[in-house]
């Protein structure tokens, strides 16, 4: 399985944006330190800001900031909220025309190893992809 790019860079910029909590961060400021368009980051902002995972300032002296607190983000819930569908072969999706359908051990495995993988997501939050603060 194979995580979309906008996944990728969701998770960096809540990622970013939790590492500065006593300030808001632009979206300008992300791009540069990832390398990534803003473009992009933009769309990502305006996604996780509906979905709640991020608090946007308009104007000037806006910015965004974490919606929640690092420990109450949950990684799985974010990638849930971002990615466009979870179907690792045709035939795990809404539309499948699959000949096999109720012959086929394969779906059953895939459909297995795909809980796996978002339990495992499940498993952790924002506050633990972040670095150790010294202290």
């Amino acid at each position: 399985m194979r995580l979309t790019t906008m996944t990728d860079y969701a998770l960096r910029l809540l990622m970013y944006v939790a590492q500065h909590p006593e300030r808001l961060c632009t979206i300008a400021e992300v791009a540069g330190a990832y390398g990534i368009s803003e473009a992009h980051l933009m769309k990502i902002t305006q996604l996780l800001g509906q979905a709640g995972w991020l608090d946007t300032v308009r104007g000037k002296g806006g910015g965004i900031r974490l919606g929640r607190a690092p420990e109450a983000i949950n990684i799985g819930a974010v990638v849930r909220s971002v990615e466009p569908d979870f179907d690792l072969v045709e035939c795990l999706g809404p539309d499948s025309h699959c000949l096999l359908t109720g012959r086929c051990r394969l779906t059953g495995v895939l459909g297995g190893a795909l809980r796996a993988f978002l339990e495992h997501l499940d498993g952790h939050t924002l506050a633990d992809l972040l670095p150790a603060r010294r202290g």
